[in-house]
This record gives C-alpha cells, structure tokens and sequence, in this order.
C-alpha cells in the first residue's frame, strides 16, 4: 500500500526524520529529549519495518534508553 507512491515504511521513515530534526531545533533540554524520544522511538518502528535493520534498531534505542534516563533521573 502507497501514498503519494511513496510506501507506509517510507511515511514513517520521513515523518522520524522530521520529527528528529525539529527536537534539536528546542530551547529546552528536557523538551528536546521528549521530541527527540518520538523521533528515536519511530526510527526504532521503522527499522522493524525494514524487515528489521539492526542498526537503526539498536542505535535508536540506545538514544530513547538514554533521554529516558536523563528525563527520569533525579539530580542530587
């Protein structure tokens, strides 16, 4: 199934692309890892949907592992 000619794995590709592009365009650190966690998160669904691309699987997780981490950790 397409849109456009361009395929829902495509869709999902592009749409991680922009929402990773618009986390670093934040102010905020925590705003940017929140945005920045959708983006990673979605790559991680695209790379699934590759017929699973490890290393966007992996590299993406490790990022949305990450701003989990510096979004719940609670400074001393």
């Amino acid at each position: 199934m397409s849109m456009l000619g361009i395929t829902i794995t495509e869709w999902v590709g592009y749409i991680a692309s922009i929402v990773l592009i618009i986390s670093f365009m934040m102010k905020n650190v925590n705003t940017l890892r929140i945005v920045n966690s959708v983006g990673a998160l979605l790559f991680v669904v695209y790379g699934i949907m590759l017929t699973t691309s490890w290393p966007i699987i992996i590299t993406n997780s490790f990022i949305l592992a990450l701003n989990t981490y510096y979004l719940t950790k609670k400074d001393k």
